[in-house]
């Protein structure tokens, strides 16, 4: 199993970073392997339907579509910005969706986000799942949200709360062993109608917009 853990912020010291750091090492010790990258790496002007047209879809989105698609499991490490998700990752969403075929269809998707606020980053999470749905993603249902993040790591990385440390490991091994399970057994596949124009004779899981 692979996963590719981005932060949703490059922001030095950012919490998020921190937490998707911590999130690939819990991948690894589950016996997967992990990259780690930062949105940062992959460079994307703000959607716009004619720079499009003029100039197809830009090389960072190209590139960040790549690392979904080579990857069975994808977790996003998101900063929430005014009780939503930021305007950067969005975009990001929006710019690798109109590659064809798209990689979040069917992709196992963990969100996670660190904030330091007292109700962490649930909200903007809850926002973030809309999207990644509604392109077909399988969002796991449970999300980890750490409050009050600014003095919640240690010096090496870990939480200092070990009940949370705990909840978070085992969410994402349970993450793992699902996605796992989707990319091993058949028997989870199953047809998704979402638009009008979607063939009803169409294969397990094929959606019209391949």
């Amino acid at each position: 199993m692979h996963a590719l853990v981005l932060s949703g912020s490059s922001r030095t010291g950012s919490v998020n970073a921190r937490l998707a750091a911590l999130v690939a090492s819990l991948v690894v010790r589950a016996g997967a392997t992990a990259e780690a990258a930062v949105l940062g790496d992959f460079p994307m002007p703000l959607y716009d339907g004619d720079l499009e047209a003029d100039e197809g879809v830009p090389p960072g989105a190209l590139a960040l579509r790549e690392r979904i698609e080579a990857a069975q499991a994808l977790v996003i490490a998101s900063p929430e910005y005014n009780a939503s998700v930021p305007g950067v990752v969005k975009n990001a969403v929006d710019w690798v969706s109109r590659v064809r075929p798209q990689p979040f269809k069917d992709k196992q998707v963990l969100l996670v986000s660190a904030s330091p606020s007292m109700v962490g980053g649930n909200r903007g999470l809850w926002a973030l799942r809309v999207p990644l749905e509604h392109l077909g993603a399988r969002v796991y249902p449970d999300m980890f949200s750490l409050a009050m993040a600014h003095q919640e790591f240690t010096e090496d990385g870990a939480l200092r709360d070990r009940g949370l440390g705990e909840r978070l490991t085992e969410t994402v091994e349970s993450f793992l062993d699902l996605a796992e399970a989707d990319t091993r057994y058949l028997c989870l596949q199953r047809r998704w109608y979402e638009f009008l124009g979607d063939r009803t004779d169409a294969p397990v899981t094929a959606r019209a917009q391949d």
